[in-house]
């Protein structure tokens, strides 16, 4: 079985997405790191973020894989911290946003959720990655709240930087940003992490094989 979720940066995908893996005993598939990965490399090259051909081939020539749920992999180098790093954050919407690119992550990130129950999380999962997930989820939140959780996480950054970021971000993702039309959309403004993966938990349940 695939779960897909989906949503907006601090609608809180990646930390329910986890917790859901963990209590289903399912893989779970964090594509925002393999955009992160890339960037980061683009960056260790000194590659042009606005050359789409050559973000590609790098992509191609660079797969990037998952030791476990916590290690991203690229050239067998883990890259896990520098991949939440400020600079990361900055650009990474703009490496992503190149079809190029999206094209051979999309991909990968099939290949990676292919074998086994999985829970995998993006912008475009239930979408164009695993159309045919068994089960869709889109989270979202109001901006002021998911402005305060991406303060929470990375507490050196000013709160009206990142705000600003967040929104930029938002335009940037707006193409890949939708839910899909079988998606069960739960706004997390106001639920705990508890809340939301206990209601795509017993979603989960219902629809797999007696």
């Amino acid at each position: 079985m695939i779960v897909a979720i989906d949503g907006p940066a601090g609608a809180g995908k990646s930390t329910v997405a986890r917790q859901l893996a963990a209590r289903l005993g399912f893989r779970y598939l964090d594509t925002g790191a393999m955009y992160r990965a890339l960037t980061w490399l683009a960056l260790e090259c000194g590659a042009d973020l606005d050359d789409a051909e050559a973000l590609g081939t790098l992509a191609r020539e660079h797969p990037i894989s998952f030791e476990d749920e916590q290690h991203v992999l690229i050239d067998a180098r883990d890259v896990s911290a520098e991949i939440r790093e400020p600079r990361i954050d900055k650009v990474v919407s703009s490496v992503a946003r190149h079809p190029q690119v999206r094209g051979v992550m999309r991909e990968r990130q099939r290949e990676l959720g292919e074998h086994g129950n999985v829970v995998i999380e993006g912008r475009d999962i239930g979408t164009v990655v695993a159309p045919r997930a068994e089960v869709k989820v889109y989270l979202s939140a109001d901006e002021s709240e998911r402005a305060r959780r991406r303060i929470a996480e990375r507490p050196g950054l000013a709160a009206d930087a990142l705000a600003t970021d967040l929104r930029l971000r938002d335009e940037r993702d707006s193409a890949q940003m939708r839910p899909a039309k079988d998606a069960e959309q739960i706004d997390t403004t106001d639920l705990t992490i508890d809340d939301v993966v206990a209601r795509i938990e017993e979603l989960v349940r219902s629809r797999q094989p007696a």
